[in-house]
């Protein structure tokens, strides 16, 4: 038997993305970290599981990250810093979008294609469409051209600004504001600006006035300039090479190791216990479960940290940002004939804009074997939809109850992609439906939420915690850190997180990234 009691710098709550760059990026510091799991596979929401031949992703398959040039393409960074490297397939199109009014429009990764398209749609806006969507290359290039790995070190903030000063002011200026409110400073159509919402929700979860102007600068340029490309093999290989990378330079993943309580004393965090009643000690501890989930900010929830420890900060933050829904989903396999080859990988629907928040208001769909046929048998295909989903819809239901519902959900989303996908009822080999108890169970996110979001409208990104909790020698990492959900922006938690761990240890190189 393996003996897990040797000293590690830090310990990982959770593998998702965000916990597996802060792993990769200490262990390339040459720090010795332990990373532990309570489920069989890495990834999270990142992962990816088999069945019957098929290689399904769990959560989006529409990839940020992966470019090749400039400081946002982080995924492609965390990887090359452990000497690892997933094989990538770029999608010419980002996303064709479904809509009301026969809204109808692919976003593709020639930039002007898409805002040529989009205009012609909207011609009386030209003029608007060109302004903000320049605004989010301005954002995006300002974030592109500088190293910004932490926010919370003001030393590494001052070096990041004698290398570029005009990137980090027009960056500081963007911190406070909304997508929403630049698209309606530019752009009147009332249907043009729902569609801006949709652009926006269709990654944050939120509408376009919720959305903080710098995340919707990165994205809404970045599908043009580092373009949205598939890991070969599937997302689960993101975290798969990661693990890979983190192994080699010695530290460890342990899996089935579900931690239940922070170890605090004198209200200092110096280790974890476990299910099994296993106590696990190290100087750092750091949590990519969600906030929620770490603090229990919940009444009928227990957290990792407890009742009487949990900082008035935290609970400040709950009275602030609310759990996002969660998801239906649902995996088929399907007859490859189907489906058209020179059919798009990723699609949405919305049949009515005043649904866009609402359950079932939106259907995402991805088929991801138009891109890597490996992930399926031969002669078939993947389709992959899910649609937003609330846990209050699945909470105390008996068995049968339970089951039935989760056909009536099925059936909705077959009748749907069935609008775009004709006689798809007909042709499928295989199917697995998860809800939001699934994604609670497998994934340990509260509600099995994607994420938080604002209660209210905020100031952009500002209200976004950072990685430093009020609790000594504790961190947190993802998507309940500045600056929010996606993999790319976990991601960029993870580096945050690990820098500021590495000051603390004092193992972090005097220069700045390449």
């Amino acid at each position: 038997m393996k003996d897990f009691k040797e000293k590690f710098d830090a310990i990982i709550i959770g593998s998702g993305i965000g916990g597996l760059v802060t792993a990769s990026q200490l262990a390339a510091k040459g720090a010795r970290v332990l990373v532990l799991e309570k489920y069989i596979i890495p990834g999270g929401s990142g992962g990816s599981f088999t069945r019957k031949g098929y290689t399904f992703d769990v959560g989006a398959s529409m990839i940020f990250g992966f470019g090749k040039k400039g400081y946002t393409n982080l995924l492609t960074r965390a990887l090359r810093d452990v000497n690892e490297n997933c094989e990538t397939i770029p999608d010419p199109v980002q996303l064709e979008y479904h809509l009301p009014n026969n809204l109808n429009i692919s976003v593709d990764r020639e930039y002007e294609k898409f805002i040529s398209k989009l205009a012609k749609l909207f011609p009386h806006e030209k003029e608007g469409i060109e302004k903000f969507y320049g605004t989010c290359e301005k954002v995006f290039n300002c974030l592109d051209s500088m190293p910004l790995l932490s926010i919370e070190d003001i030393n590494y903030l001052y070096k990041v600004f004698f290398k570029a000063p005009l990137a980090c002011l027009g960056l500081a200026r963007w911190l406070p504001v909304n997508a929403g409110d630049v698209a309606r400073k530019f752009i009147k159509d009332p249907e043009l600006l729902k569609f801006i919402d949709i652009e926006c929700f269709c990654w944050s979860v939120m509408p376009a006035l919720k959305t903080p102007m710098i995340n919707a600068g990165m994205v809404f340029t970045d599908r043009h300039v580092g373009g949205i490309n598939y890991p070969k093999g599937g997302v689960g290989k993101i975290a798969e090479k990661l693990v890979s990378g983190i192994e080699r330079l010695g530290s460890k993943i342990r899996y089935k190791a579900n931690v239940t309580e922070i170890l605090l004393k004198d209200g200092i965090a110096f280790g974890v216990k476990l299910s099994n009643g296993e106590e696990l000690h190290a100087d750092i501890i750091v949590s990519n479960s969600t906030r929620w989930d770490t603090f229990g900010l919940n009444e009928n929830k227990k957290g990792l940290i407890k009742k009487e420890y949990v900082p008035k900060s935290e609970y400040r933050w709950s009275e602030t940002y609310k759990p996002s829904p969660s998801f239906v989903s649902i995996h088929l396999g399907v007859t490859k004939d189907v489906i058209d080859n020179e059919f798009n990988c990723h699609h949405i629907i919305v049949e009515n804009w005043d649904e866009l928040e609402d359950e079932k208001g939106v259907i995402f769909i991805s088929i991801p074997t138009l891109l890597d046929s490996s992930l399926a048998p031969e002669g078939k295909h993947i389709i992959h939809a899910f649609t937003p989903s609330s846990i209050d819809e699945w909470e105390n239901l008996s068995r049968e109850e339970y089951l039935i519902k989760k056909e009536i959900y099925y059936s909705f989303l077959i009748k749907k992609i069935t609008k775009i996908i004709p006689n798809l009822d007909k042709n499928i080999d295989h199917k697995e439906i998860g809800t939001p108890r699934t994604h609670k169970k497998f994934l340990g996110r509260f509600e099995g939420s994607y994420g938080p979001i604002p209660k209210k409208k905020l100031l952009g990104l500002l209200p976004m915690p950072f990685n430093t909790t009020k609790i000594k020698n504790l961190y947190c990492v993802g998507d309940s850190c500045f600056p929010g959900q996606g993999l790319n922006a976990v991601a960029f938690s993870g580096y945050a997180c690990a820098h500021k761990i590495g000051s603390k240890l004092k193992i972090n190189s005097i220069n700045l990234p390449d």
